[in-house]
C-alpha cells in the first residue's frame, strides 16, 4: 500500500460536505492538508479543525490556482490532489421559450471541469518535479469528482452533466499523460449524497431522493466517500478508472 504520510494534500471545496469530509480522513492519515476555498469563514474554521491550513482559490482562475499551488508547496511536497469543488443549478435547454442562458452554461463547465483541469494540471506539475516515494516510483495522485449524472443526467441538468461527463472523459487520458511521471489519476462519480445543495431541502425531499436508491435506500453520507478517496490514495493498482459510489441507483430523467 502507498503511503505519503507527513506530507501535502490538497482538498478543493475542502470548506464542506464531501470535500470538507475528505479533508479530515487525509488529516487522519496524518497527510498535511491545504483546503482551497471560496468560503473563508468556513474554509478556515474547518482547517483549524483538523489541523490544516485554508487558502482561498477561485478554482476557474488559473492564476489563484498557482497560488494556491505555491502556499500548499511551502507546507511540504504535494502529493495528492482531490477535487470536490463544484456548483450544480438547475436549468432547461429551453425553458418557457426561452434558450438556456449561456453565462450560467459556461460558468458551470468553467467551475466544475475547467476548475478540476485546472488544479489536476497544475499541481501534477510539482508532483512530477518531486522525489519518488516507494518502490513503484510514486509521486502523486489526483483523485476527481464527477457524479452519475455524467450518465445519468437528468432535466435540467444539461451544464451540470456536461462539466461532469467532461471530468469521466478526461480521466483515462490524464492518467496515460502521467504514467510516466509517476502519476495516478482516478474519478469517483458519486451518487445522491448529503452535500450542502441537497442539505438545504425540505426533509421530506431528500427522503424521497434517497429512496430512489436500490440499497441502501438513503443519502449518502460524505464520510462514505472519504474512505474511498483514501483507497485511492492508498491503493498503487488503481489508476485510470471512474468509480461510481452510489448504491445501485440509475437516475430517472426527472
Amino acid at each position: 500500500m502507498q503511503s505519503f504520510s507527513g506530507e501535502v494534500a490538497i482538498v478543493t471545496g475542502g470548506a464542506s460536505g464531501l470535500g470538507a469530509a475528505t479533508a479530515a480522513a487525509l488529516a487522519a492519515q496524518e497527510m498535511k492538508v491545504v483546503l482551497f476555498d471560496l468560503n473563508a469563514e468556513a474554509g478556515a474554521a474547518h482547517a483549524a479543525r483538523i489541523g490544516g491550513r485554508y487558502v482561498a482559490v477561485d478554482v476557474s482562475d488559473p492564476s489563484q490556482v498557482a497560488a494556491g499551488i505555491d502556499a500548499a508547496a511551502q507546507e511540504g511536497q504535494i502529493r495528492v490532489l482531490v477535487n470536490c469543488a463544484g456548483v450544480g443549478p438547475a436549468a432547461k435547454t429551453v425553458s418557457r421559450g426561452e434558450a438556456h442562458d449561456p453565462a450560467l452554461f459556461d460558468k458551470v463547465i468553467r467551475i466544475n471541469l475547467i476548475g478540476s483541469f485546472n488544479c489536476a494540471s497544475q499541481a501534477a506539475a510539482r508532483m512530477a518535479a518531486g522525489e519518488p516515494a516507494g518502490a513503484d516510483g510514486a509521486r502523486g495522485v489526483i483523485v476527481n469528482t464527477a457524479s452519475v449524472a455524467a450518465y445519468d443526467g437528468q432535466i435540467g441538468q444539461i451544464a451540470y452533466a456536461a462539466s461532469k461527463g467532461g471530468i469521466v472523459g478526461m480521466t483515462l487520458p490524464m492518467a496515460r499523460d502521467l504514467a510516466d511521471k509517476g502519476v495516478r489519476v482516478c474519478t469517483i462519480a458519486p451518487g445522491l449524497f448529503k452535500t450542502p445543495l441537497l442539505e438545504s431541502l425540505p426533509q421530506e425531499v431528500q427522503d424521497s431522493l434517497g429512496a430512489q436508491a436500490p440499497f441502501p435506500s438513503r443519502l449518502g453520507d460524505p464520510d462514505e466517500y472519504a474512505p474511498l478517496v483514501r483507497h485511492i490514495v492508498n491503493n498503487p493498482m488503481l489508476n485510470g478508472e471512474v468509480i461510481r459510489l452510489d448504491a445501485a441507483i440509475r437516475m430517472a430523467p426527472r
